[in-house]
């Protein structure tokens, strides 16, 4: 395994950092790209992309917020609110980024053209957004957040969506959560799990208080499932249409 920054030219026009972790093996195999929550590409989210990695998966994470204040953020940093706001406007803004990542990783030699879009936090709505209309294959989003603005970005959506909560998550309130237990009973390809008594940022160890090893442990499960299933790339593809 193999993870190094690189820098990604931006289809709007300059650059931004990007953490890549490569397997050892040369097979072709689909990408996850990894959409990070307010505190940026920091060593939690590196640690999941080199576990994609040793897994036999390409992985990357792109700065997403390099237009305001680059770089990962301490949990307690007050930054952390500034450079996510307006929150949708700042959403919107980084489906470039997001569309951008997923033509870099393309061009690697292991590349099969394949990829999930896997958000946390702040990201999780490009797990809907990704597959919507970025070119994305399917989508993972872990303690997701303003997703209720994206509910209706999943119509018609044919490829699939796993989201993962805990019912103590503050991002997902009763209200949330019963809108997409709805959308989850009617839509054949979203995939929807909730965990009792887990808080929001589970999947993050620096998030002493709300890490969930077990929780965690399943959304990688039902991740690397999912990048499993893409294998087939672009001949399966055109096989399965």
């Amino acid at each position: 395994m193999q993870g190094k920054n690189i820098k990604i030219r931006s289809s709007k026009g300059g650059d931004f950092d990007c953490y890549v972790a490569t397997p050892s093996a040369s097979a072709k195999v689909p990408a996850v790209v990894l959409a990070s929550a307010v505190h940026g590409v920091n060593d939690d989210l590196r640690a999941i992309a080199d576990e994609f990695a040793v897994q036999g998966y390409i992985a990357a994470a792109p700065d997403l917020f390099w237009r305001t204040i680059p770089g990962p953020l301490a949990r307690d940093d007050d930054r952390t609110k500034q450079r996510s706001q307006p929150r949708l406007e700042k959403i919107r803004t980084g489906e470039a980024d997001l569309a951008d990542a997923l033509a870099e990783v393309r061009k690697l030699p292991q590349s099969n053209g394949r990829a999930a879009a896997m958000g946390f936090c702040y990201g999780g709505p490009y797990a809907i957004l990704g597959p919507k209309r970025l070119g994305y294959d399917a989508g993972i989003s872990c303690h997701g957040s303003q997703m209720l603005d994206y509910i209706g970005e999943l119509e018609k959506l044919a490829h699939p969506v796993c989201i993962i909560w805990g019912d103590q998550d503050h991002q997902a309130p009763a209200e949330v959560l019963a809108a997409y237990r709805g959308a989850a009973a009617r839509m054949k390809n979203l995939d929807l799990h909730i965990f009792p008594g887990v808080l929001h940022g589970y999947m993050m160890p620096d998030n002493v208080k709300a890490f969930d090893r077990k929780t965690r442990d399943f959304s990688m499960e039902r991740a690397l499932a999912i990048l499993e299933g893409l294998r087939g790339g672009e001949a399966s593809r055109r096989k399965a249409g």
